[in-house]
């Protein structure tokens, strides 16, 4: 059939089609204006960066690393917190309802729970609304000393001396019998639902500082964690202001406001001097918490393409600029005029931290605490040139250390001098030439005092920054004649090794979790072998001295005791201390609120995503 054209449309009817048309598309346009704001009043406000190491679960009990409990403390609440604006900081009530009562010369503390506070729904509480109550930080703190959790917090809870509460342990683990949950701890009581009582075994005026570290200490339901059983990593349920919305190992999180949350608003005592604090404090005051509505992280080792998702736009906040890129982003301490003109904002901060690099005294090679062995590690300790690997490695975010202890903390002086800052390679060798560990065989390299070959192995991660590091380790053993070896694995499984004991020697930094420096001393603690106290550090001597200092209260006589602590840590050379780090976080302008705290992991809830 041929092709025939179609009548057209008479022009009235043309015009009148048309005039239909355009006043549909202005009625589309109006309404799509109208629209426009509503969405954008309505689009979530969410926080999205990365970390550099990946978590290893999300159990209160069970997290060790700083980048899980960073998850955890934003999902957990203990009884105790800190305020939020205040420097130096100041504790304040959390889920407790005001201080706690304290009895019989800081052995007995009464806390009273703040009603009104619920758990994020989950299907273990069977559709009903779940409050919180004392007997949850009972079996919170119960399941730190449950041998089968095997809680690496167990060494810092077990110092407390809780009445009873090691005796509950130890009936398990001779018994060779589960925890009995359901036997009561003399000095861990719900007197009613809710009145939490602890007593502990001697005074103890600095509880409140471990119980404020609700990232691993917070309340935790009994539902729970019968719900979900050894999968209980994956499933954290707490009663704070967000909770956990997707999880792929290693690659990503997200969590979301939770919307059970009690009300709870922006509030602070900065001090007079502090500019910045009473900024903050004008500009939010009185705004409901949580102010943003998700936080997606992201699991980046590589510092390259980290810091690429922040310049292109995938993630507004980055959390530790890598060292490798301070130069480009604060070239001479200053923001980056490409930064500049998108009015990035930027914080620098000397955080509470030590540089560590520890040794296994149980490894055959490294280990012991007979002089050769001593000589040994602390001639590794000489040899290591911290300032060179300040300059390079780290691009001078880095302050020399000279103990464990860190900045902000107790126990902590910015003028003591002592070997473990010294870079002294003559020293180094003559030391190892003294005690036996020379070369034999004419090959250039150093055998152990029995003959046999030397290698010290070294554990790292496989990112750049760590074969930098790896590199400055090897130039440092070679100049001494000592052959190394690196076993690269991911941070999570080198951490899984070094509590167990199967890591010769490893990098890793040590976080300040509470103002007392005395915590910098528990990676030495005897008790703590496996947790805490990775290096497997064990001198009578030293836990004495540790444990009178727990008890004392601050003053010169507990500074001269935390001085002897560092000598000793210094004559024995379980760690190198290294370094503590200057952080610079960076902030696109719809960021506002931030303030990188200095012992809560805590932070989410208290900025602010705008424009």
């Amino acid at each position: 059939m041929p092709f025939r054209p179609r009548p057209s449309l008479p022009a009235r009817l043309l015009r009148a089609a048309l005039v239909l048309l355009v006043a549909a598309c202005a009625s589309l346009a109006r309404a799509g204006d109208a629209a426009a704001p509503a969405a954008a009043a309505s689009a979530p406000k969410v926080l999205r960066y990365a970390f550099k190491i990946a978590e290893t679960n999300f159990d209160p009990a069970a997290v060790f690393d700083l980048y899980s409990r960073i998850v955890t403390g934003h999902i957990f609440e203990g009884l105790m917190g800190y305020d939020a604006l205040a420097r130096p900081v100041q504790l304040r009530p959390l889920t407790a309802a005001a201080m706690p009562e304290v009895d019989n010369d800081y052995r007995r503390f009464t806390f009273h729970i703040r009603p009104g506070i619920y758990f994020a729904d989950d299907p273990a509480f069977g559709g009903r609304r779940r409050e919180l109550v004392a007997a949850d930080f009972v079996y919170a703190l119960e399941r730190v000393a449950d041998p089968a959790v095997r809680s690496p917090n167990w060494g810092t809870l077990e110092q407390y001396g809780i009445v009873g509460l090691a005796q509950a342990r130890r009936r398990a683990v001779e018994g060779h019998v589960p925890f009995d949950y359901d036997a009561p701890v003399a000095g861990l009581r719900a007197l009613d639902r809710g009145t939490l009582q602890i007593e502990l075994v001697e005074p103890r005026p600095r509880l409140l500082e471990a119980l404020a570290q609700g990232d691993i200490f917070g309340a935790v339901a009994r539902e729970v964690v019968e719900r979900y059983g050894d999968d209980i990593g994956a499933h954290p349920v707490g009663t704070g202001p967000f909770r956990l919305a997707a999880w792929r190992r290693a690659s990503h999180i997200t969590l979301e406001r939770n919307p059970g949350f009690r009300e709870m608003f922006y509030d602070g005592a900065p001090g007079p001097d502090d500019d910045e604090g009473r900024a903050l404090l004008a500009r939010f005051k009185g705004r409901r918490l949580p102010m943003i509505d998700r936080v997606e992280i992201s699991i980046i080792e590589q510092d390259q393409p980290r810091w690429l998702s922040f310049l292109n736009g995938d993630a507004n906040f980055m959390e530790r600029v890598p060292e490798a890129f301070i130069d480009i982003a604060m070239p001479g301490g200053k923001l980056a005029k490409n930064l500049a003109r998108q009015h990035v904002q930027a914080y620098r901060t000397l955080v509470p931290d030590t540089l560590l690099t520890l040794f296994n005294l149980e490894d055959p090679v490294v280990g012991g605490m007979d002089p050769a062995h001593v000589a040994l590690r602390r001639a590794i300790a000489l040899g290591a040139d911290t300032e060179r690997e300040s300059r390079l490695a780290r691009h001078n975010q880095m302050i020399p250390a000279q103990s464990q202890v860190s900045p902000y903390t107790s126990g902590y002086d910015p003028a003591y001098r002592s070997e473990m800052g010294d870079f002294d390679p003559a020293r180094a060798r003559a030391l190892l030439d003294t005690w036996g560990w020379v070369d034999r065989d004419g090959d250039g390299w150093r055998e152990q005092p029995d003959g046999s070959p030397l290698t010290i192995v070294i554990a790292t991660q496989s990112d750049a920054a760590s074969h930098q590091y790896a590199e400055l380790w090897q130039h440092n053993l070679d100049a001494l004649g000592v052959r190394t070896d690196f076993r690269i694995a991911q941070w999570p499984e080198n951490l899984k090794s070094a509590r167990s004991g199967k890591i010769m020697m490893w990098d890793y930094g040590l976080q300040a979790s509470t103002p007392d420096g005395i915590g910098a001393f528990e990676a030495l603690y005897g008790p703590s072998a496996g947790g805490q106290n990775l290096a497997r550090f064990k001198f009578p001597e030293f836990d004495r001295l540790y444990e009178r200092a727990l008890l004392m209260p601050d003053g010169p006589e507990r500074l001269a005791t935390l001085l002897r602590l560092k000598r000793i840590a210094l004559a024995y050379m379980p760690y190198k201390a290294r370094g503590h780090r200057l952080v610079t976080d960076l902030a696109m302008p719809e960021v506002v609120g931030y303030r990188r705290p200095l012992f809560r992991q805590d932070w989410w809830q208290y900025i602010d995503i705008e424009g």
